[in-house]
């Protein structure tokens, strides 16, 4: 994943960091912890600018949570709640639970998509229920592009900062994002269960 990282920014500069901040929003197992500090390392290094950096990676990132968010829009609630009927065993969701996180949602919307854009594993699922809700895609797009550029500004700081040594940045980031994903990973796994035997028991 580094050497795929490194060559693509290598070989196209900024808008290279672009790219590869809209395929981690897509993707998100590419993690932007990885990418802006190798970014603001090479803007140290005079290999680009800094600020089309933190542009290119801020648009990709936003192009990205659009994408997802017109997802959620088009899906809506009615097929939601059909998807739910049919396979919402493994989504972890029933009826019930759907309403309650979608009223939270509701009720959180600028919050939720301001920070979740700052957690891994969160940042691009947290466009679908903004879709969803019907949240307002402008408001959408500032609390984003906030959030994004937020978090995208301090990667790229450390990475400059740090110059030489940005890849201790990744080596601490890197497997914290691996360690929350994880324990998502867990607690979906955990919670299936939980609905499989409560079927069982029904």
């Amino acid at each position: 994943m580094f050497d795929f990282v490194t060559t693509l920014i290598e070989t196209m500069g900024a808008f290279g960091v672009g790219v590869v901040m809209l395929l981690e929003n897509l993707f998100p197992p590419i993690p932007s912890e990885l990418v802006m500090p190798l970014a603001g390392f090479s803007a140290a290094q005079g290999q680009m600018s800094l600020a089309a950096v933190f542009i290119a990676g801020t648009v990709g990132a936003v192009l990205g949570a659009v994408f997802w968010y017109e997802v959620g829009r088009r899906l809506g609630h009615v097929r939601m709640q059909r998807f739910i009927a049919r396979y919402g065993i493994w989504l972890t969701l029933d009826q019930d639970d759907y309403a309650r996180a979608m009223g939270w949602f509701a009720r959180h919307q600028r919050a939720a998509t301001f920070y979740g854009r700052m957690i891994p594993g969160v940042r691009t699922l947290v466009s679908v229920p903004a879709g969803m809700a019907g949240m307002p895609l402008g408001q959408f797009l500032l609390y984003t592009t906030a959030g994004s550029g937020l978090w995208n500004a301090g990667l790229i700081a450390s990475g400059y900062l740090l110059e030489a040594n940005y890849h201790r940045v990744a080596e601490f980031l890197d497997p914290g994002t691996t360690i929350v994903i994880a324990i998502v990973i867990g607690i979906y796994l955990f919670r299936v269960g939980q609905h499989l035997l409560r079927r069982r028991k029904g």
